[in-house]
């Protein structure tokens, strides 16, 4: 029989925590709770969780700060929030701030419980997709040590973050489409939530492009994904073949 993964549940609302327990018991969860930050941060001192599940009525500043907590004391431990608010920017904030997902307090049983082991299974795993530096250009991604540079100096990323461009790095100059990327990091029932994956780019661009608008790396393959290119190859390329064209050119045109 396996293990059954621990999973924190914080909510300040007592008949939440209830409500989250029983139903993540019912699908053989080991589950702790918190009500606030101090107690998330004794209650992770003392287990080692696979997953925290953080229900709140709104993302707000409370849940920013939480959530930075929560990084801050473990960089790679799968977040998800539960909100009642359908407010996209409340999704939006709990991805920049370091989730790796959030989802509706509507949410079937079934499907949390999916997101729960999927998000936990990309935890666990070993990084056997490579163990070698991925290089593009100036970004450099170390797997072993969780790490991106661009240009010599780090780039501090999301779990999600470094995740995706794992992904995107290892397919150099191949676009990968919009559901492998969506059932890779959320999961088979997360196909339809695109909008989670635009944040996630978004990100991305911000944290690694010059200009996130005009990006150079993490470039969009329309109707079909994402693609990270090697701009600084290309350029080199180019500047190859004008060179090459311009002493064709003198040697065709000079005297016999």
């Amino acid at each position: 029989m396996n293990k059954s993964e621990k999973i924190l549940v914080i909510s300040e609302e007592t008949s939440r925590r209830a409500q989250l327990r029983n139903t993540l018991e019912l699908h053989c969860f080991d589950v702790g709770e918190a009500a606030d930050g101090e107690g998330a941060r004794t209650r992770l001192q003392m287990v080692d969780y696979d997953a925290v599940l953080f229900d709140v009525l709104t993302f707000d500043d409370n849940g920013v700060l939480l959530c930075t907590l929560l990084r801050r004391l473990h960089s790679r431990l799968p977040i998800i929030v539960v909100s009642a608010s359908e407010n996209l920017d409340n999704t939006i904030k709990a991805l920049e701030t370091g989730a790796d997902d959030c989802v509706l307090r509507e949410i079937s049983a079934r499907e949390l419980g999916a997101r729960l082991r999927s998000a936990i299974r990309r935890f666990h795993a070993p990084d056997s997709m490579s163990v070698e530096l991925l290089v593009v250009g100036d970004i450099v991604l170390d797997p072993t040590m969780h790490q991106v540079e661009k240009s010599g100096k780090e780039v501090p990323l999301s779990p999600l973050e470094f995740h995706t461009l794992q992904m995107l790095m290892q397919s150099s100059g191949k676009p990968v489409s919009y559901s492998h990327l969506l059932i890779a990091l959320w999961g088979e029932e997360s196909k339809r939530h695109h909008e989670h994956l635009r944040v996630v780019m978004r990100g991305l661009r911000k944290k690694l492009e010059d200009d996130p608008t005009q990006p150079v790396y993490l470039t969009t393959q329309p109707y079909f994904g994402y693609c990270v290119r090697d701009h600084t190859r290309q350029k080199t390329t180019d500047k190859a073949n004008r060179l090459d064209a311009i002493r064709r050119r003198s040697l065709h045109l000079q005297p016999y």
